[in-house]
C-alpha cells in the first residue's frame, strides 16, 4: 500500500496523453465518488460535476481551451459547475436531504433560514464566487483520488467559461463552469513533464508553526 505522500510524488499536471490508453470505469467511479464525499460550506454542494466522454464535444471544449490536448487525448473530462447563485429553492434541497438522512428538528430549520437571510441577500457574483469554491474543494479531493487509482489528470482554468457553457448548455441550468479535469494515463514519451523532478518550496519557507 502507498501512502498519500507517495500518491501525491507521483501525480503531476500531466501535459501529453496517451489516446490509446482508456481509464477504467471503476477507477473513474471512484474518483466521481470523491467528488461527491468532498466537504463544502454548509453541506450545500453547490456545484454539479459533468464526465464528458462525447469525443465530439470535447473537441469543442478543447477548442475553448486553447487546444490543450489532454482534453481529447484522455478518455474522460470531468467538468465542475458551480451554481450562478444561491436560491431559496436550492438550499431547501440541502434541508430535505438533512431531514430525510439525519430528521427533523427546529435547529436545522434555524440553521439554513440564516443561511437564506445571509446568502439571498448578496451580489449574485458573490454567491457564484463562494460556491466556485467549493468547486475547488472538490477538484483538489478529485486530483487526489486521481492519484490513488494511479490514473493520471491536469487541472485546467484556462479556457473560455462562457464558450464551455454553451457547449454543455450549463446557463440553462443555473451553472457555470469553473475548472475542467481531462482523466487518462500519460504518455511516457512524448510528456516533456515527466522526467523532470517535482518542485516544491520547503516546509520551512511554506509553513509556519505557532506554539
Amino acid at each position: 500500500m502507498k501512502t498519500i505522500d507517495e500518491h501525491l510524488t507521483w501525480r503531476y499536471a500531466t501535459k501529453k496523453m496517451d489516446p490509446a490508453k482508456a481509464v477504467a470505469m471503476e477507477k473513474v467511479d471512484a474518483i466521481i465518488e470523491a467528488v461527491r464525499m468532498a466537504p463544502t460550506s454548509s453541506g450545500t454542494q453547490p456545484f454539479e460535476l459533468f464526465v464528458v466522454t462525447n469525443s465530439e464535444l470535447r473537441s469543442k471544449i478543447a477548442i475553448a481551451a486553447n487546444g490543450q490536448a489532454q482534453i481529447t487525448d484522455g478518455s474522460h473530462l470531468l467538468v465542475f459547475a458551480a451554481w450562478d447563485n444561491y436560491t431559496s429553492e436550492r438550499i431547501d434541497e440541502v434541508v430535505k436531504l438533512n431531514v430525510e438522512a439525519r430528521g427533523d428538528f427546529p435547529m436545522l430549520h434555524a440553521y439554513y433560514d440564516n443561511l437564506k437571510a445571509k446568502y439571498l441577500t448578496r451580489d449574485p457574483q458573490i454567491n457564484h464566487a463562494h460556491a466556485a469554491r467549493q468547486a475547488y474543494i472538490a477538484l483538489g479531493v478529485a486530483l487526489v483520488a486521481a492519484a490513488e487509482q494511479e490514473v493520471d489528470s491536469t487541472p485546467m482554468e484556462g479556457f473560455d467559461p462562457d464558450a464551455v457553457d454553451s457547449i454543455l448548455g450549463l446557463k440553462e441550468r443555473g451553472l457555470r463552469s469553473v475548472v475542467l479535469m481531462p482523466l487518462g494515463y500519460r504518455d511516457d514519451a512524448g510528456d516533456w513533464l515527466l522526467p523532470m523532478s517535482k518542485v516544491r518550496k520547503s516546509r520551512d519557507a511554506m509553513v509556519t508553526q505557532l506554539t
